[in-house]
C-alpha cells in the first residue's frame, strides 16, 4: 500500500494533518499511526529522543511523504518503509545521528548509515 499525501505539520490534533510526527520512528500518516521498520530510535522522555523528533519536524517539514506498509502492526503501529520527497525516511535519520539500524527487523539495510557518534551516544535497544 503506498500513497503520497501532501506534509502539513500542524499543531497535534489539528484534523487537517496528513502527517504527524510522534517521536524519530514513528508517524501519523493519513491517520494511521506507522511505525518505521529497522529503526531505533531513543524515547521520547529522554533529551536524546526530544532532539530526534525536533530533526524529524524539521526533516519533514514541506515534504510529500509517502508509506509502504507491510501488514504487520505493532502496538497502536502498522510497520512500514516511509519516504519523504522519495528518500527513505529511516536511512535519512540514522545517517544524522539520532537513530540507530535495528538489525532484528531491517534484516541490516540501515547499518550502514550509523554513524559512529550515534553508536556511542545512543542505546541500542535490546529487542534489536
Amino acid at each position: 500500500m503506498r500513497l503520497i499525501l501532501p506534509l502539513l505539520l500542524l499543531a497535534a490534533c489539528s484534523a487537517t494533518a496528513a502527517v504527524q510526527v510522534r517521536d524519530a520512528d514513528t508517524i501519523v500518516w493519513d491517520g494511521v499511526p506507522v511505525r518505521f521498520q529497522g529503526v531505533d530510535a531513543p524515547e521520547l522522555n529522554t533529551q536524546p529522543g526530544q532532539s530526534a523528533k525536533r530533526w524529524m519536524v524539521n526533516y519533514l517539514r514541506g515534504k510529500a511523504v509517502s508509506c509502504d506498509l507491510t501488514g504487520e502492526k505493532t502496538y497502536d503501529r502498522y510497520v512500514g518503509v516511509c519516504y519523504a520527497d522519495g528518500q527513505d525516511i529511516g536511512a535519512a535519520v540514522i545517517a544524522a545521528g539520532y537513530a540507530l539500524d535495528c538489525r532484528r527487523y531491517s534484516g541490516g539495510r540501515y547499518a550502514r548509515f550509523e554513524t559512529p557518534a550515534a553508536k556511542s551516544r545512543l542505546k541500542r535497544a535490546r529487542y534489536c
